[in-house]
Order: C-alpha cells, then sequence, then structure tokens
C-alpha cells in the first residue's frame, strides 16, 4: 500500500470520530430518522465506529510488517512554528494493535449500546462523548510530538467523566469527580515534565528525542522529568498507591463506560512509559527503575488481596468493583515488565496490555449483562438461593463468564498468560545496573499474586456460576437453590462479545503474531533508534 494511501488511512482514524461526533449532534437527515430519532443516532455510533474499525484494520492490513521498527504512515506538518510544535502522526509496531484494540472496543460498545441502551440523558450526546474518547484515545497512540500527546492525553478525560456522570449508576457524581481531579491533577505535573523534556532537548518531537536517547538531556533533567511524567503516567496507569479513584469509576460508570475505561483508558498510561519515558530519558528511567518494580509488585499483591477479601461470603461486594480491583494487579505486571528495562520485560508489558484490554473488556460486558438481568451486581445477592447458578439457569452465559475468569487467572493457552509470564520472567535477569536480588523480590511477589488472583477468580465463578449458598432467612422461608431460567445470551451480546473471545484464544496460541510487531520496534526504541 502507497505512503499517500497509508498517511489518509490514520489520519482518517484520528479526524473522523471528531466528524461524527459533530454530526451526531445535529438533526438527523431526512428519511434517515426513522420512526426513533434516538436509535437512529445510536445507528449512526455504530455505523462511525464501524467504519473506524474497518479503516483500522486496512491500516494494519498495509502495515509493512517486515519492518515493524520503522514509523509508517508518518504525517509530519507545522502547527505552532513559534513553539516548535507540529502535526507529527505514525505508526510502528508498538502502537498498531493498541489503535486496533480501540477502534475494535469502541464499535463493540457502540453496538452493544444499540440494543441496551444507557439509561440517562439524550443518547445523541451519548453517541457524540463515545466518538469524541474514541478520537482522543486513537490519538494518543499515534501523535509523535510531546505536546499533541499531552492534548490527546487530556481530550479523554472530559467524555469519561460525562459517560460515569449522567449514564452512570448509585454514586456517579462522586466517582466522576475523583476521576477527574486525580488524572487532572496528575496531567498538570505531567505536563511540567513533558515542557522541561521539550525545551531542554530543543524539541517536541518523539521521535528526534527517541532517537537522541537522552543524550542532550542532563542526568538532573532526565531524572526530574522522569519524576514528572511518571506521576502523571502513573495515575492513568493505575499503580498503587495512586489507582483509589479506579474502583469508584469502575462501580459506577456503565457497562460502557466500564469496558473503554479497562480495556483503552489505561493502557494510555503504560504506553507513555514505553513510548516516551523509557527512550526520552534512560537515565532517569534506570535511577527509577526499582521503586516503579517495587510499587508494582505490591500493587499486584494489594489487588488480589482486596479482590479476595471482597470474594469471600457476608462481604457484601460489588462484583464490577472485583474487577476493578483486579485490574491494579493485572496493570501491575504490565508496570513490572516496563521496570525490568529489558526487551523481554517490555514486549511482555505490551502484550499484557492487549490482553487485559481483551478479557477486562469481555469480563465488564458479562457483569453489565448479569445486572441488565438480576438489577444488582452485589456478589452475595447473585450467589444466594434466588441468585445468579448460572450454571443451571443461563448455561452459555456462565460458561462466557468461567471462560473469562480463567483467562483473566492466565491460564496457559489463553492471552492472559503471555504476558504475565514474560514480566517475570523479565525479573529474573533485569537490566545490567538494577539490583537482581531486589528483582527477584518483586518475581516472587508476582508469583505470588498469579496464586490469589486464581483464588479469588475461582471463588467467583463457583459462587456466580453455582450458586446455592443457603442463608437461614431464605432456608426459613422454604426457597430452594433452583430458580427459573434466565434469558440466556442474545444475538447482539454474542456479537458484542465473540470477536473478544475469538482473539483471546487467538492471541494465547499464537502469541508470536503480537511479538513478532512489538519486539523489533521495542529492541530499536531502548537502543535509541538505532
Amino acid at each position: 500500500m502507497s505512503h499517500t494511501v497509508m498517511q489518509l488511512l490514520l489520519a482518517a482514524l484520528v479526524v473522523l470520530p471528531l466528524l461524527g461526533a459533530v454530526a451526531a449532534l445535529l438533526p438527523a437527515p431526512p428519511g434517515l430518522a426513522g420512526r426513533s430519532p434516538e436509535q437512529a443516532v445510536l445507528r449512526h455510533g455504530v455505523t462511525v465506529t464501524g467504519v473506524v474499525l474497518a479503516l483500522s484494520v486496512a491500516l494494519a492490513a498495509g502495515f509493512d510488517h517486515d519492518h515493524p521498527a520503522r514509523m509508517q504512515a508518518t504525517t509530519d506538518l507545522p502547527w505552532i512554528p513559534a513553539l516548535g510544535i507540529r502535526i507529527h502522526l505514525g505508526v510502528d509496531g508498538i502502537s498498531l494493535p493498541l489503535l486496533v484494540l480501540t477502534a475494535l472496543l469502541t464499535f463493540l460498545c457502540a453496538l452493544y449500546s444499540y440494543f441496551k441502551t444507557p439509561t440517562g440523558p439524550s443518547p445523541k450526546a451519548f453517541v457524540a462523548l463515545l466518538l469524541v474518547l474514541e478520537s482522543g484515545t486513537l490519538a494518543s497512540f499515534a501523535v509523535l510530538d510531546l505536546m499533541l500527546f499531552f492534548l490527546a492525553f487530556e481530550t479523554v478525560l472530559i467524555p469519561m467523566y460525562f459517560l460515569i456522570a449522567r449514564w452512570g449508576g448509585e454514586g456517579r457524581e462522586r466517582a466522576a469527580w475523583r476521576f477527574i481531579l486525580y488524572t487532572l491533577l496528575g496531567s498538570v505535573v505531567m505536563l511540567l515534565g513533558l515542557l522541561l523534556v521539550g525545551i531542554d532537548g530543543g524539541t517536541f518531537d518523539m521521535v528526534a528525542l527517541a532517537t537522541d536517547n537522552g543524550s542532550s538531556l542532563s542526568h538532573t533533567t532526565q531524572v526530574i522529568a522522569v519524576l514528572a511524567i511518571g506521576l502523571g503516567l502513573a495515575v492513568k496507569a493505575p499503580m498503587w498507591p495512586l489507582h483509589s479513584w479506579l474502583p469508584d469509576a469502575h462501580t459506577a460508570a456503565p457497562t460502557v463506560g466500564s469496558v473503554l475505561l479497562a480495556g483503552v483508558l489505561l493502557k494510555m498510561g503504560t504506553y507513555g512509559f514505553v513510548r516516551i519515558v523509557l527512550p526520552i530519558a534512560p537515565d532517569g528511567a534506570h535511577t527509577f527503575a526499582p521503586y516503579l518494580a517495587a510499587f508494582a509488585a505490591v500493587g499486584i499483591v494489594y489487588g488480589s488481596l482486596v479482590c479476595l477479601a471482597l470474594a469471600r461470603k457476608g462481604a457484601k461486594a460489588d462484583l464490577k468493583r472485583l474487577i476493578a480491583y483486579s485490574s491494579v494487579g493485572h496493570m501491575g505486571f504490565v508496570l513490572l515488565g516496563i521496570a525490568t528495562l529489558t526487551p523481554t520485560g517490555v514486549n511482555g508489558a505490551l502484550f499484557a496490555n492487549i490482553a487485559h484490554g481483551l478479557i477486562t473488556g469481555l469480563l465488564f460486558f458479562l457483569v453489565g449483562a448479569i445486572k441488565d438481568r438480576y438489577g444488582t451486581s452485589d456478589l452475595d445477592s447473585l450467589a444466594g438461593t434466588t441468585g445468579a447458578a448460572l450454571y443451571g439457569r443461563a448455561p452459555r452465559l456462565g460458561g462466557l463468564l468461567a471462560f473469562g475468569a480463567v483467562a483473566s487467572l492466565g491460564l496457559p493457552g489463553l492471552a492472559g498468560f503471555w504476558g504475565e509470564m514474560l514480566a517475570m520472567f523479565a525479573s529474573f535477569r533485569p537490566a545490567d545496573g538494577l539490583s537482581r536480588p531486589a528483582f527477584l523480590v518483586f518475581m516472587a511477589l508476582a508469583g505470588l499474586g498469579t496464586l490469589l488472583t486464581a483464588a479469588y477468580l475461582l471463588v467467583v465463578v463457583r459462587r456466580v456460576c453455582m450458586g446455592g449458598e443457603v442463608d437461614p432467612a431464605a432456608e426459613k422461608a422454604g426457597r430452594m437453590p433452583d430458580g427459573p431460567a434466565l434469558v440466556d445470551v442474545r444475538r447482539h451480546e454474542l456479537a458484542a462479545w465473540g470477536p473478544l473471545v475469538a482473539l483471546t484464544v487467538l492471541a494465547g496460541l499464537w502469541p508470536a503474531a503480537l511479538l513478532g510487531l512489538t519486539d523489533p520496534a521495542v529492541q530499536q526504541l531502548l537502543a535509541g533508534g538505532n
């Protein structure tokens, strides 16, 4: 495919959702509104996100897979010459999978919303916000200018805030405010670090700075820059102990909001570490790597222990909240892989990013469907005598929940296994200059986290899928564990969840498809573009 066509494809990926958002707010053209204007705008969302997904697939098909380390489909135009800021876009083996994942999850969310409209204000606003969110996320993975990255990074905050605050459930306003305050404060600190790098380095161009590999930045500058940029990225990642906004946001968000928050937005933080911190300020990254690894290892164990406590009987825990805390542990593996500063660890982190997006996106879809059927996602209610018992009442839904759980716990042969395994393997032999005994401790903590993850997920599957936990009041009332059959997986749900299941299996059985893209790009990035 020609360079010009690739340029147009990448530019269209970023711009088309914005144009679609504007169109969603306009009155539907005569003949397209049909009998329901609300359904028309939801259909518009499906159409636009479907076209964006098709463009991302075309971009992936035209990508030169023999040279994934080379930046392709590049556009480099002056924007603010006085400040040296340029409209610089490009894609390589690191960003391409994230672009496709973002387009896929947004399309599936739009498709799901067409059949199950979230309760809230106008669907026009909902579709417009969804498309703005998609545009900002795609831009974050496509831009190659530090200031453009910051603008794209911030673009996603406002639509996600309104999706939580206006279409969320109980406690949505408090959760939305915590989300926006944490991420905005982190972004202010990150902006200072980006400005420091750009001014001292003489350019905001990420490719030029990566090729320079920190040679134009003093050690002190790199340390300060990594501290500032890293804090902003760590909030979005989310890294323990900067994670406390996440459980509330997930619990309150509508189903599609939780899917996109876990599947896409969290990846922006870890992508920033790989794209900006490691190649542009290697000395600063080396200084903070042990601390990043320590926080990551603690986060893995902490997230698993909290989930284990939430899974126990009588905890009155929300299933969405439990999955949110599981993300803290899973993203800890991503951060641990990055902290090793080795190609193996960074490749493992990038693989775990994609795997987490697929698996956790599926889990949030499933929990949303369960809540729609029962009116609650309280784990004790779902596990009681009148609860879910999905194996008997909705076997396909129960089977999918069990599949998502075993994929999340890292069963070999599924996508969740490879990223965690590579992160721990890299911790066994981190980069030169890092304390190997310390990283062996971190590896052991990560291994403990995998055992705890298996424990709480199997408890959840047993309680929700099997059900039948008898409480004294129900037993006295004579209520038996058996209950009426439920509506099992609907066709539109199967259409939204099927691709995630298939890709989870495919990535688990054929990891080379993804690692073959990322490894050459990672090798070049860590070597300073050489």
